[in-house]
């Protein structure tokens, strides 16, 4: 029996919202040499695809962190819609790898990980973001007043 092959992964380790400010800490798996040192962040609005925005992600060794602003988020707000999603993707401009964690064995973190909602001053009122992770255990962001 042979070794089963690992698919390329950005395995998120630690998720910190606070301040105004969302980070996340992770890992590359299985992502090989063939890769620059240059990747980045991209958060990509589910209803609208061309809504992207685009973030430094640092890099040493198979390590990874990036942060951003809630409020860069709020901008796209249109006040049409009762919550927006956005999905993270870590990519060199070649490789473009869905943000998540599954290989730490434990499934549903839907209902297992809440993070608090981190409000935008000076947006629609109430309005928020909040990261979660989704049922197939991806990190997404929800935006909603």
């Amino acid at each position: 029996m042979g070794v089963p092959e690992v698919k390329p992964r950005a395995e998120v380790e630690e998720v910190w919202p606070r301040d105004g400010r969302i980070a996340v800490v992770g890992r590359l798996h299985a992502v090989g040499d063939g890769h620059g040192p240059d990747w980045r962040l991209a958060v990509t609005r589910r209803s609208r695809p061309e809504h992207v925005l685009e973030y430094a992600a640092e890099r040493e060794g198979d390590r990874f962190r990036c942060a951003w602003d809630v409020a860069d988020l709020a901008a796209y707000d249109d006040g049409s819609t009762g919550a927006d999603q956005w999905d993270l993707h870590l990519t060199d401009g070649t490789l473009r790898l869905r943000v998540g964690r599954r290989l730490d064995d434990i499934r549903g973190k839907k209902s297992i990980y809440i993070y608090p909602r981190q409000p935008v001053p000076g947006a629609r009122a109430g309005f928020g973001v909040r990261p979660y992770f989704t049922v197939e255990d991806n990190l997404s962001l929800e935006c909603r007043a």
